[in-house]
């Protein structure tokens, strides 16, 4: 196992931002050191998207290529009775997380990219099961994006559950930024809401919208890959990925519109140009945003006391420079920015345990536990 002591949250940066939302510059404050370990608790993974906590302690973890494992007394088991997943570009076997009342209800959510529905290619979904004898049983889809594409990217997705017992998840705009994000009668480049057993809430926006997908709760987005519940509020707070810049921290609110692609803080991944609008009347402006991009992945509330100059605050782990970001907040305001766990590899997420430790995903590794 690897114990690294890190003498201090590292590093000072400074946001650099090519717009005039001058406020969005945050200097990082330098605090008193703090030493911390991290340890690798799992090991052997090659790309870890998703983990969630049984009520014995033992682990479900996600690998992208389909395999569901079951880490428990140290050891790996492969869950048999996975569905058939569209493991291709940056789909396959994506997030999953436990039903509320679990311990009551038994059942697992998870999301993945299936090629259900016909057509050439695959696009993500909803599904949910329970667990017996290391088997996936009661298998049940809640909901299917349509239509399947070949395209590689942007499938999403994360699954959170408000304290009213709706069911949130992402789905990427697929590739196609000119049409689905701001087409409620199209799936893709959206936050969707259901009740638990995949019913529409009569609440849901677009419920009325002749044509609208009804599942729809939110909409231009381009590829959210974090979603946590804030612990104070009850909000849903999600990031997603921007182009080459203009990574975005959001709070999901009914039917709102988040630009994608009409308004952004970034620009196309060779420098040009898509939009020159940071902002439109109608459409939500970011809590945050990263320029340049960290591309975000996973995001966790700190709770509790075992990391004091953390609790309340925000972590993101960033894949493109392999490392964990605090964000300290003031209520909806980001104060400052910190680095944790510098070095690790490209973070795909990062989580609170129901131990109160912190879980850092990290692709071609493991997982590893932060000791306070």
């Amino acid at each position: 196992m690897k114990n690294i002591i890190l003498a201090g949250l590292m590093a000072t940066l400074i946001i650099g931002c090519n717009t005039p939302k001058k406020e969005n510059d945050v200097a990082i404050k330098t605090e008193a050191k703090l030493s911390y370990s991290y340890e690798r608790v799992v090991d052997n993974l090659n790309n870890p998207w998703g983990m969630d906590w049984l009520p014995d302690g033992s682990m479900l973890i996600t690998e992208k290529s389909g395999e569901l494992i079951h880490f428990k007394n140290g050891k790996k088991t492969t869950v048999t009775n996975v569905p058939e997943v569209y493991n291709s570009g940056q789909g396959g076997l994506l997030d999953i997380e436990l039903h509320p009342d679990y311990a009551n209800n038994g059942w697992i959510y998870f999301t993945y990219a299936s090629t259900d529905g016909g057509g050439s290619g695959g696009n993500t979904k909803l599904s949910r099961a329970k667990l017996k004898q290391n088997a996936l049983v009661e298998i049940e889809q809640l909901y299917k994006a349509t239509p399947n594409t070949t395209r590689g990217q942007h499938f999403g997705s994360r699954i959170e559950f408000d304290d009213k017992g709706y069911v949130y998840f992402t789905i990427g705009e697929r590739g196609n930024r000119e049409v689905n994000p701001q087409d409620i009668t199209r799936d893709g480049g959206k936050v969707y809401r259901l009740h638990d057993d995949g019913r529409i809430p009569d609440d849901n926006p677009f419920v009325n919208r002749s044509g609208a997908k009804k599942a729809i709760y939110t909409y231009g987005n381009r590829n959210p890959q974090g979603m946590d519940t804030h612990p104070e509020t009850g909000e849903i707070w999600f990031h997603e990925h921007g182009p080459k810049g203009g990574d975005e921290i959001n709070i999901v609110k009914k039917g709102a519109n988040y630009g994608w692609p009409v308004i952004s803080y970034g620009v196309n991944y060779d420098g040009s140009q898509f939009t020159d609008e940071t902002s439109r009347p109608g459409m939500e402006q970011p809590i945050y945003y990263w320029t340049p991009s960290i591309a975000p992945c996973g995001m966790t509330f700190v709770t509790g006391n075992k990391y004091p100059n953390w609790k309340g605050h925000l972590l993101v782990g960033s894949l493109k420079f392999g490392y964990v970001e605090l964000l300290k907040l003031d209520g909806t305001k980001v104060t400052a920015r910190e680095k944790i766990a510098q070095g690790i590899g490209r973070v795909r997420n990062v989580k609170q345990g129901p131990d109160g430790f912190v879980y850092v995903a990290v692709e071609g590794d493991g997982i590893y536990r932060i000791d306070p």
